[in-house]
């Protein structure tokens, strides 16, 4: 299954769910591929502890190859990294992607992301693609290349109108170049289980028939201390309530029975 996590808003966690989905996968078991389509890097850094702008090799690479005069390109399993975790591979970033757009875009080359991830999904089980917080060349590429979209949605009110645009935006898309795309569900990140305007704001969206997963991922500074330490939450605080909340979402999302509480009104 190829998932990308998308929204053109920043700061609403899309690495830290794109890693920590995957790191739960890998630890049940599946070869799992983590490719990081942001310059930033922030994926990259977070499972491999290398910034991304020292790493050779990236996604960058793979599809810089689709526009060089080249007789034989490299397989995508090439640009391939293992991470220090089991059976958890990284295909990273690599700040030159800025500069690439703009050749990618002039060759028309937005469907060889999608080519190379069905290649790559020959030896993995799963692939989740992170993206940057614009609807840009990549991430429309991602799009594209994915089965599954998953959308994290900070509780405000900015982040609701912005929601409204992405949707649109990916059902275009969806009609013009991945019909068979789902928009898999919205994640409310960050989600303060006391407060009322979140609640509230979350099941205004539910009552619109909007396909909100009814896992809500708490704030916390936890999160924070595995960002600095590199280590994925199943690894670093395997009993924490937010590893927990992160391993129920996984099952949601891999149609396993979960006893979830109703949200309170």
């Amino acid at each position: 299954m190829r998932r990308v996590v998308f929204n053109q808003k920043g700061g609403v966690g899309k690495s830290s769910i794109t890693c920590n989905l995957a790191a739960i996968s890998a630890a049940r078991g599946k070869r799992t591929l983590v490719v990081d389509l942001d310059p930033q890097g922030n994926s990259t850094h977070y499972l491999l502890g290398t910034p991304a702008s020292e790493l050779k090799d990236t996604v960058a690479d793979l599809l810089e190859q689709t526009v060089a005069f080249k007789v034989f390109n490299r397989r995508p399993e090439e640009f391939v990294h293992a991470s220090p975790f089991r059976n958890l591979f990284v295909m990273p970033s690599s700040p030159e992607l800025d500069f690439l757009e703009r050749k990618l875009e002039a060759k028309h080359k937005i469907y060889k992301l999608r080519e190379a991830l069905k290649k790559l999904g020959e030896s993995f089980d799963a692939i989740y693609i992170d993206t940057a917080p614009a609807l840009n060349f990549y991430t429309r590429s991602a799009l594209i290349a994915a089965q599954r979209c998953l959308i994290p949605f900070d509780c405000d009110d900015f982040s609701r109108q912005a929601l409204y645009n992405i949707l649109n935006e990916i059902r275009d898309l969806q009609e013009d170049h991945n019909e068979d795309l789902v928009v898999e569900g919205i994640i409310a990140n960050q989600f303060q289980h006391r407060a009322s305007l979140p609640r509230q704001l979350v099941k205004e969206l539910i009552e619109e028939g909007l396909p909100v997963l009814p896992v809500r991922l708490s704030s916390s500074v936890k999160m924070k201390e595995s960002h600095q330490s590199r280590q994925p939450l199943i690894h670093m605080a395997p009993k924490h309530p937010l590893t927990a909340q992160f391993e129920d979402l996984y099952r949601v999302l891999n149609g396993e029975t979960v006893e979830l509480e109703p949200l309170a009104d």
